[in-house]
């Protein structure tokens, strides 16, 4: 056969090898043709190729480019063939509410995952029923009345952070304040999860190439999603050892260590609440067949994994929102001080006394969160059989279609004229409540972040700590231009700098 084709003529060869492009071509252009959706708006090249996409997130500023495209073309815009953006008052609610048509996770999230789609976590399973199952296997131990039992652990973290960052002001150095945040952030969900430490507030460094390997494995998810069937060959090829692995192994051995200690009548199980994975392993040991050794591994590295970005992230946004603020910084302050005075709150504050009694605080946690999610891409779903009806538009079975929190948060007919400034104040006016159920920070409805509590409980205790005893500078650049950022599905704050002094008092 191939003497065959090398013994055609060079017109005839060319056509032959030829055929598959025109076909493809052909194809494209038909499937336009018929496109029902074909008539909304965005990038020209969007229509034919996924490949612009792939370049707008590889660029690290989609969330701005998000928002520069509803800007231009409406609420509707088309970010690759057959998917679309979404900016509508009702949109997240109709394709993310309880009660939504729209419940499929698009095909990107398979590259979040093991080519195996049995081993898929919270996150990246695209099946709703055995993501449904799996949740609620593990919703008590992410509920609001389980978060005291680990608020020992928030405050060691935080009188460590504490005692770093008075070594620290002593040296009046700008220090790059979003390394330490995450120091804390991960060192916490290390206490929350195993109540073990990682080290890395008592070093100050990630010798182990923890962050590292997580942004890599962000990016991987990231950019492999957009063209999700190269997972199943790629997947199998990613590098067995460095930092990720650290985290496996770590998660591995603290699991048997419990698992060990349960059967020891030499070790007490009553002193002080237990963490996260013994309830789990307790519960393991009731029941192997309901909770498994391998239910118990994939929640727990989904805690570090995500649990540490996501509250750094926030954690970064507050106190950059703060110091390029004073005025609210100065109220934030005052607030704090007068409930301390009159005895409302506690030295470290506790989760329950930050919500019933520091109300400025709440709301200036949710205008960070706001202008600031944590996640720079859309939520992307897949539209089911009969359709659905977004924004007075019909969407056929199989489109994707999503909402990024970064568009939704600055949408005017949700948070008034002035969506795009910072105002927390907005959180205390009328209407505050209303605008709570169009925040997309941690997702909405059955996919909401399973974590989201814990991180709350994080922001809610860290920062008056932080407000009462320290000044903050933002590093001079840094207050005329704004910080600098990159997304590679979370957007994270890589200048974050300033210098810390000892409030006097």
């Amino acid at each position: 056969m191939i003497e065959r084709i090398l013994l055609l003529p060079g017109g005839s060869l060319t056509v032959l090898l030829g055929l598959p492009l025109i076909l493809s071509i052909s194809y494209i252009f038909i499937s336009i043709l018929l496109d029902p959706l074909r008539h909304l708006p965005g990038p020209r090249i969007a229509r034919f190729t996924r490949l612009w996409y792939l370049y707008q997130i590889y660029q690290g500023r989609f969330e701005q480019v998000n928002i520069a495209l509803h800007q231009k073309y409406g609420p509707i815009v088309r970010i690759a063939p057959g998917e679309y953006s979404l900016d509508d008052v009702n949109a997240a609610k109709i394709i993310y509410g309880h009660k939504a048509n729209v419940v499929s996770q698009a095909p990107w999230y398979y590259a979040w995952s093991p080519a195996d789609p049995n081993k898929s976590g919270l996150f990246s399973d695209l099946n709703p029923h055995r993501h449904a199952s799996q949740r609620r296997k593990f919703a008590s131990a992410y509920s609001m009345s389980t978060l005291v039992s680990y608020e020992q652990y928030v405050d060691h973290c935080t009188a460590l952070l504490v005692q770093r960052f008075d070594e620290l002001a002593q040296s009046h150095h700008i220090i790059n304040l979003y390394h330490w945040l995450q120091c804390y952030a991960f060192d916490v969900i290390g206490e929350i999860t195993f109540g073990v430490r990682f080290g890395l507030l008592d070093m100050g460094k990630d010798e182990a190439g923890i962050f590292t390997a997580i942004d890599g494995r962000n990016a991987y998810g990231t950019f492999v999603g957009i063209y999700p069937f190269l997972n199943n060959l790629i997947f199998p090829y990613l590098p067995k050892s460095g930092g990720f692995t650290f985290v496996i192994k770590f998660a591995v051995n603290q699991i048997s260590k419990k698992m060990a200690s349960l059967k020891d009548p030499r070790i007490s199980r009553t002193d002080g609440p237990p963490d996260f994975v013994s309830k789990l392993v307790a519960r393991h040991e009731e029941d192997p067949e309901k909770i498994t050794k391998a239910d118990i591994q994939m929640i727990c590295q989904s805690n570090i994994a995500a649990g540490s970005d996501t509250t750094a992230i926030s954690l970064s946004s507050i106190m950059y929102f703060l110091m390029k603020h004073p005025e609210s910084l100065g109220r934030l302050r005052k607030e704090i001080d007068d409930a301390a005075t009159n005895k409302l709150v506690s030295d470290p504050v506790t989760f329950k006394q930050a919500q019933e009694h520091l109300p400025f605080l709440q709301a200036v946690i949710k205008e960070a969160l706001r202008l600031h999610p944590a996640v720079g891409l859309g939520l992307q779903r897949i539209v089911p059989e009969g359709g659905v009806d977004i924004a007075a538009q019909k969407f056929p079975p199989g489109t994707t279609v999503g909402v990024n929190a970064w568009v939704s948060h600055r949408n005017q007919a949700t948070f008034g004229t002035d969506a795009k400034e910072w105002r927390p104040e907005r959180w205390l006016e009328d209407g505050g409540k209303e605008m709570e159920g169009h925040m997309l920070s941690f997702g909405m409805g059955s996919r909401t972040c399973i974590g989201k509590n814990i991180s709350l409980l994080e922001m809610s205790k860290l920062i008056p700590q932080l407000i009462r005893t320290f000044d903050f500078q933002l590093e001079e650049s840094l207050l005329g231009r704004g910080w600098q950022t990159e997304s590679r599905w979370f957007v994270k704050q890589i200048d974050f700098r300033g210098s810390i002094s000892r409030r006097k008092l």
